[in-house]
């Protein structure tokens, strides 16, 4: 392996040993590669066994198999397979090889003396063979194709996705993830605020925004400056998905994707996914690939997300992806098939298949303040909520105490707080609902509401003038399932419809929009229960 992301594709094909007690498997990290920072780290967490490069030089091995043409892999001794590490060829980089080629076609790293160094290219599918040929005959003489590993995993997990979407607080949302490639063409290079900004205009209960970065941009970057680059979309609740495993879960997890010419976006059109483009153009991306016709074909977010999204949601990309993926579902049993075949051995009897994905390992952030949109009309009342950064405009801003920062406590109309979940201490002290509420508006001079947040579907609120109401927020039920909006999102409703009718007496009902949710909002005087409630 030469970097993280060359050994995740390692690691999804890796189960075609499983259960074979005659196969030993180590790793080796070839020299030479700028994007190796990550890998060894990996393996540490993967608890797999390594070599040192110069003892892996001095042995003789029974298969080599990598997912990278580059480095001095022809020095190692015994017979060779290469992978592809991304969803077929479709990009060139002017400062290797030769500038107009593919790495993964590129005679420059396909031969040695003239002749091919590997015995096998694994391939995806018969088009790569084709370009393959076209390029490097000689390569392609010894080339299968034998389907993608890491594509039947992301289908494998289908089935998963509502427990993805669960792990990632999505709910009824619409998950749109951004795909960002390495280099100075990709997504974030050119537009490093994108997340930042689509936050700022895409209302918080209707959107959840994702980002998938390149392994290679993890590497280079670090996790450090990752987090403080993106330090105000993180606190707006993006989701930034980790280089292995994650990223396709997210992918699984998607309702749409916004792309640049990394071919990530590839497999999410393998999903049937939408897809809008956000590649300005270039010389990485190669004519006539399965992504630059992806592209050619795709809306683009410069028409405006929503109106992309309805335009990508009318589209079929299967049909993109068909043409980088074949053999779908087949890939670990034909890949077996192939490396048992250069090892000398009888494949195991037993079927081969790929590992569900894991579940994201945590949520994204809450956000803990939020700038708000209201539209009251009679006891209907639509709410939006946005960081408080946006450019949109708004009628107030609701903050969570203590998470939220002081600039926005100190200046909130709402103010509110969730009750803790875990059992008190066996010393402790703790708020009521009432008194927590009455202290709030005795101490922050801005705020004109103050909520406790008992549960999901009951809160306490104290307004300077309403006094303290009883809220109860009805789940709403819909095919057989339970759908709940955030109780903090009814709270702003609630300030906004006493603001323009404070002569009104509870008990009363309200309707609240709240992204694609309606709930019914039940107000009644305070009871003392909800007053008594411990914080």
């Amino acid at each position: 392996m030469r970097s993280a992301g060359a050994l995740h594709r390692l690691l999804d094909a890796l189960p075609v040993f499983e259960g074979d007690e005659r196969i030993a498997v180590r790793f080796t990290l070839v020299p030479g590669s700028a994007f190796d920072v990550d890998a060894l780290a990996a393996l540490e967490r993967s608890g797999a066994r390594t070599v040192g490069w110069e003892q892996a030089r001095a042995r003789e091995h029974d298969l080599i198999l990598t997912a990278s043409p580059k480095g001095a892999l022809r020095v190692l001794s015994g017979p060779r397979v290469v992978m592809p590490h991304g969803a077929g060829f479709n990009k060139a980089l002017s400062e290797e090889g030769s500038p107009h080629l593919p790495s993964g076609l590129d005679p420059h790293y396909l031969l040695a003396d003239g002749e091919p160094w590997a015995d096998l290219h694994a391939l995806a599918h018969g088009e790569q063979l084709d370009r393959l040929t076209e390029h490097c005959p000689a390569a392609a003489a010894r080339a299968s194709v034998v389907g993608d590993p890491t594509l039947d995993r992301l289908l494998g997990s289908l089935a998963h996705r509502e427990g993805f979407r669960a792990a990632l607080g999505t709910g009824e949302r619409r998950l749109i993830v951004l795909t960002s490639t390495w280099g100075p063409e990709s997504l974030l290079a050119r537009r490093p605020d994108l997340p930042r900004e689509l936050l700022g205009r895409l209302p918080h209960d209707a959107y959840q925004l994702g980002l998938i970065l390149h392994p290679n941009e993890h590497s280079r970057t670090g996790t450090f400056d990752l987090a403080r680059r993106l330090a105000p979309a993180l606190a707006a609740g993006l989701v930034l998905a980790g280089p292995h495993e994650e990223w396709a879960a997210l992918l699984v997890a998607a309702d749409a994707v916004v792309t640049d010419h990394g071919s990530t976006a590839l497999y999410a059109a393998a999903l049937g996914r939408p897809v809008i483009g956000a590649y300005d153009g270039g010389s990485e991306l190669i004519p006539g690939s399965p992504m630059a016709d992806m592209l050619a074909s795709a809306p683009l977010l410069a028409e405006g997300l929503p109106a992309a999204l309805r335009a990508a949601e009318a589209q079929d990309t299967r049909r993109f992806a068909d043409a980088a993926f074949a053999r779908q579902g087949e890939s670990l049993r034909r890949l077996r098939s192939e490396l048992y075949r250069l090892l000398g051995l009888r494949p195991p009897t037993a079927p081969v298949a790929p590992h569900p994905l894991p579940r994201p390992a945590a949520a994204p952030r809450r956000p803990a303040a939020f700038a708000v949109r209201t539209q009251v009309s009679g006891r209907r009342i639509g709410v939006e909520r946005f960081p408080p950064y946006t450019s949109e405009a708004v009628r107030h801003l609701a903050a969570e105490l203590p998470e939220a920062d002081t600039r926005h406590t100190q200046t909130a109309a709402v103010l509110w707080r969730r009750a803790r979940s875990a059992a008190p201490a066996p010393h402790s002290s703790a708020w009521t609902a009432a008194g927590w509420t009455e202290r709030i508006l005795d101490d922050a001079p801005a705020c004109r509401t103050a909520a406790a947040l008992l549960t999901p579907e009951r809160v306490l609120v104290r307004h300077r003038s309403a006094g303290p109401l009883s809220v109860r927020v009805e789940p709403c039920l819909a095919a057989g399932r339970v759908l709940r909006a955030d109780p903090a999102a009814v709270v702003s409703a609630i300030h906004a419809w006493l603001a323009e009718a404070p002569q009104v007496t509870p008990p009363v009902t309200l309707l609240c929009d709240t992204g694609p949710l309606t709930v019914r909002v039940r107000l009644a005087p305070a009871d003392e229960a909800d007053l008594a409630y411990e914080l």
